[in-house]
């Protein structure tokens, strides 16, 4: 059975979804075959085969466990089970979590705290407060191996 550093969150329980015991998928992953029927997910560390699995409203997933899961719970793949990246210039964005942030010229502005979703893009939060849009603009390059990301001056006042 993977740790939990080899886990990698997918979504989390949400409300019920009909008195089988389904529920909606919460910040549910973008890669469809995590949610898909006869797929395993981890629950509280625990391996729960998914019974059902279909589109609910606004797409999200609604799925049935083999088991009963608390509201809230993270859910989660093995980090192996992860399906490839096709380009070098995709990632995932857990993978994010954690990197170095620093301007062109070595300013360094803190670290990602979390990768927030919205309707525009997404955006970097840093453990400084600085809030930083994830687009090509501002974001130059992602070196997940050299654990930093380096992005345009002017996205963050001067110190």
């Amino acid at each position: 059975m993977p740790s939990a550093p080899d886990l990698v969150p997918v979504g989390r329980v949400g409300r019920p979804h009909g008195l089988d015991g389904s529920f909606v998928v919460q910040d549910a992953s973008r890669r469809e075959e995590a949610f898909a029927e006869g797929a395993t997910l981890y629950a509280d560390g625990e391996p729960a085969a998914i019974l059902a699995s279909r589109r609910g409203a606004g797409g999200r997933p609604v799925i049935r466990l083999e088991r009963r899961v608390a509201r809230g719970t993270e859910l989660a793949v093995p980090r192996d089970a992860l399906t490839p990246l096709e380009d070098d210039d995709e990632f995932y964005v857990f993978e994010l979590v954690g990197l170095l942030v620093e301007e062109e010229g070595g300013r360094i502005l803190g670290h990602v705290d979390d990768v927030l979703e919205y309707p525009a893009n997404d955006v970097l939060e840093l453990d400084s407060g600085a809030s930083l849009p994830l687009v090509e603009t501002c974001v130059r390059r992602v070196d997940l191996a050299g654990g930093r990301i380096v992005v345009a001056p002017g996205f963050v006042e001067p110190e």
